[in-house]
């Protein structure tokens, strides 16, 4: 039995301009130790994909309309809230994209990171602050015993991110859910960040959904990709497949997209032409139809291909395929 099971996912938002199909029928398995990533283009889908994982879409105006999310064999699309409150931080936790907004401004850093541990595991403010001190010092923050008394402002946005890093494994959650974790982080902590993750995650063997625009991130700590645009899973398999041989044009374009290093410097940078299609009004063919290299105007404007897998293991939605 996979970790997580996500099977035909569907959110959507209602807004004056029309209901927005954020996530249209996303399904994907995590295994217990394994981390997938989820990349694509700002509007994609990802980071409401995530949401819905962890039962926080704000209703109104959004809602999973649809589909199956099932941790541990457990369903969890329509529970209660009191009962996702049990579920969040305690087995699953999620590391935000700015940890300066997610942290409460009016509270100590070690009082943030404690309370998970006293709600979900019935501690003392003692035993939980000693276990706070454990935390920062596992996650390299330098004098941890002064640290969990600061607050927010008090420390840099480097420091900022591994101490949402310690409160989501506060409780050895079974599944984290990273998105953009290193985005607004410079290179050397980027990598930093990211080696911490990697290491919590083995202590723990948990399951890791990360989010990120970064190909390169994904190529270094990620077992298997989903590619995601205009809220559908494009492309999936694993890291070395999709690297080596992209079949999506989509994927191909992104992948395309990345400086080389040995490159022609006169040689100007690829780029996907055109935007992303306007969720609350898709085409009735294949999103992707008006900028893509490939299409075929007989066919791919008529319908929404279906999914098919070219090689073992790789799965793509697209009509040069059969679809």
């Amino acid at each position: 039995m996979p970790l997580l099971e996500v099977t035909d996912l569907q959110t959507e938002f209602r807004t004056s301009g029309g209901t927005v199909q954020a996530v249209r029928g996303v399904s994907f398995q995590v295994e217990r130790g394994e981390t997938v990533g989820i990349v694509g283009e700002s509007g994609s889908g990802k980071s409401v994909t995530a949401l819905s994982l962890m039962g926080l879409i704000p209703n109104p105006p959004g809602r999973i309309v649809g589909g199956s999310v099932r941790l541990d064999g457990e369903e969890l699309v329509g529970r209660a809230e009191k009962e996702m409150q049990k579920v969040r931080g305690a087995r699953m936790a999620m590391v935000f994209q700015d940890p300066f907004s997610c942290l409460n401004p009016t509270m100590t850093l070690g009082a943030q990171v404690a309370e998970p541990i006293r709600l979900h595991k019935g501690a003392s403010r003692s035993e939980a602050m000693a276990q706070v001190v454990e935390l920062f010092r596992a996650v390299r923050i330098p004098n941890p015993e002064t640290r969990i008394g600061q607050y927010p402002h008090q420390i840099s946005g480097g420091q900022r991110q591994r101490v949402m890093i310690a409160m989501a494994f506060a409780c050895r959650p079974q599944l984290l859910i990273a998105d953009e974790p290193t985005t607004a982080l410079d290179v050397t902590v980027q990598a930093q960040v990211l080696t911490l993750m990697q290491e919590m995650q083995r202590q723990t063997e948990a399951g890791v959904v990360l989010i990120t625009h970064d190909l390169g991130v994904v190529a270094e700590v990620c077992d298997r990709v989903l590619v995601m645009y205009a809220g559908i899973v494009v492309e999936s398999g694993s890291v070395e497949q999709i690297f080596r041989a992209p079949q999506h044009p989509y994927t191909q374009g992104l992948l395309a997209s990345l400086p080389q290093i040995d490159a022609d410097r006169t040689r100007r940078l690829v780029s996907i032409p055109g935007q992303p299609p306007d969720l609350a009004h898709l085409p009735s063919g294949c999103p992707f139809y008006d900028r893509c290299p490939k299409r075929m105007p007989d066919i791919c404007p008529t319908r929404e291909p279906g999914q098919t897998e070219p090689l073992p293991g790789t799965k793509v939605r697209c009509f040069l395929y059969g679809g």
